[in-house]
Order: C-alpha cells, then sequence, then structure tokens
C-alpha cells in the first residue's frame, strides 16, 4: 500500500522525530511511506482565525499534492480533522456564496482518504499489536479534535494496551480541553493557562511517567505547562511510542 505522511506545519517545524517515528512505524508495518515535497500547511490556522477565503488556497493544493495517493496519514488530529470535517464545508460556503461547485469538486478526493495515524492502524491495517516496546507507565489524553471531529474512540487506547512494557492508567477529566485550542492560547491566555493547569495536575495524579496524545500542538502546551509547573512528567506523542521497540527503544 503507497500512502503519504502528511507532517504537518507544527512537526516539521518543532517535532520532526513524530515524522521519524511514523515512516519507522509504518515500514515496519509494510507500507510504502511517501513524503510529498510540495506539502504545505492545510489552511486550519487561517480558517480557525476566520480568514476562510485565504484558507482555501491552500485547501486546493493540499488536494493537487495528495489527491493521487491511495491514503493520506497525519500524526495530527487536528490537521486531519481539517481535512475531514472543514475542507466539505468550505466547499458547501463556496457554493452557498454563488461561487459554484469548483472548490468542492476540488476538495472531495482527498477527504475520505485522509487518516490520523491511530484509526490508519487499526481501521485500515487492522492492527492494534504494532510490536511496540516502551516499559514507562503512560496516562493518555484525547485531544479535542481526535475525540469529538474525528471520533477516534478508543483506538489509541487499543494500541497503548497492546504496547509490550506500558502501563496505561486513567487520566482523571481526560475528555476535558488541555486549552491550547491553536490561536485561543494566544487570545485567552489566562484561560488557556489554567485550564493547562487542570490537565496537568489531573495527569500527575496518576504518577505516570509520561503523557501521551496524538497531536503535538496541544503536547506543546501541556508541555510547556509540565515545565512550569516543574512536574517530572514527560509529553510523548503515540507515533514515537508506537515506533519504539527492543531493539530500537524510545530514549
Amino acid at each position: 500500500m503507497r500512502v503519504a505522511l502528511f507532517l504537518t506545519c507544527v512537526n516539521d517545524t518543532l517535532y520532526p522525530e513524530t515524522g521519524r517515528a511514523v515512516v519507522k512505524l509504518l515500514t515496519r508495518l509494510g507500507v510504502d511511506v511517501d513524503f510529498p515535497m510540495g506539502q504545505t500547511c492545510c489552511g486550519q490556522a487561517h480558517y480557525n482565525t476566520g480568514y476562510r477565503h485565504e484558507a482555501e488556497p491552500l485547501a486546493r493544493h493540499f488536494s493537487d499534492v495528495f489527491g493521487e495517493y491511495e491514503a493520506i496519514v497525519t500524526p495530527s488530529g487536528s490537521c486531519g480533522a481539517m481535512v475531514r470535517e472543514l475542507y466539505p464545508r468550505m466547499g458547501e460556503r463556496a457554493r452557498a456564496e454563488g461561487r459554484g461547485d469548483t472548490l468542492a469538486r476540488t476538495l472531495a478526493p482527498v477527504v475520505p482518504k485522509t487518516y490520523e495515524l491511530t484509526e490508519f492502524l487499526v481501521d485500515v491495517l487492522g492492527v492494534t499489536d504494532v510490536g511496540a516496546y516502551y516499559p514507562h507507565t503512560v496516562t493518555y489524553h484525547p485531544t479535542c479534535h481526535g475525540l469529538r471531529s474525528l471520533g477516534l474512540g478508543d483506538r489509541p487506547r487499543r494500541l497503548l494496551q497492546a504496547v509490550k512494557g506500558l502501563e496505561l492508567r486513567e487520566l482523571p477529566g481526560a475528555d476535558e480541553c488541555c486549552g491550547f485550542g491553536g490561536t485561543f492560547a494566544v487570545k485567552n491566555s489566562d484561560v488557556s493557562s489554567a485550564m493547562g493547569a487542570d490537565k496537568v495536575r489531573n495527569a500527575a495524579s496518576t504518577g505516570a511517567d509520561a503523557l501521551c496524545a496524538a497531536d503535538n500542538s496541544c503536547l506543546m502546551h501541556i508541555g510547556g505547562t509540565m515545565a512550569r509547573l516543574r512536574t517530572e512528567m514527560r509529553p510523548v506523542h503515540i507515533a514515537e511510542i508506537l515506533a519504539s521497540t527492543e531493539e530500537e527503544p524510545l530514549t
């Protein structure tokens, strides 16, 4: 199977190790992974800030770059939700504004074949045990886009529960937002900081070594809060845990 890795801006700029982990993991599972060099921002930041028309060229470019692949895999629930949930909405809004069906037709091919990593593993490849090894205690934070927009459900938990050596601990208030929300954290910094502190205190109460999530933008916010509150817990993306093996452990 030939798939494209949609790494996203945040990962490409700040967390390239997550992209490497995705490639390592999927290759180990027999998937042929391409990294289209023409990929750019999907337009989520623009759209969520109210610049819908400015996001449209980025959405068209996304479709041009990724349209030929059997599947598009991303280690970001928020960017995956942008394609799956908001691209169709962009097409509908363009039609309602009297601009025809061109945008909707352009974006339609990529919408159903864009997958967040954990749903691709479980739903497309049909695996939960990926041969991973991570001898640590972990608590899992289901990010808002993964939980509410993509409906990831228990897929990430099933994958983590199959990791050799990993002890999964329940996170109190798991379904509560961490407070990041992209530009929300900038426009409403006090509220965002308070929500982040609540999330970190709940995570610390589990006594876990690491807090895991499927979106590095949320982990960036949570990790910064952990540092300010001087907790010993570390944030880690689920792709890096799943890529870790006894022969090549995550350090």
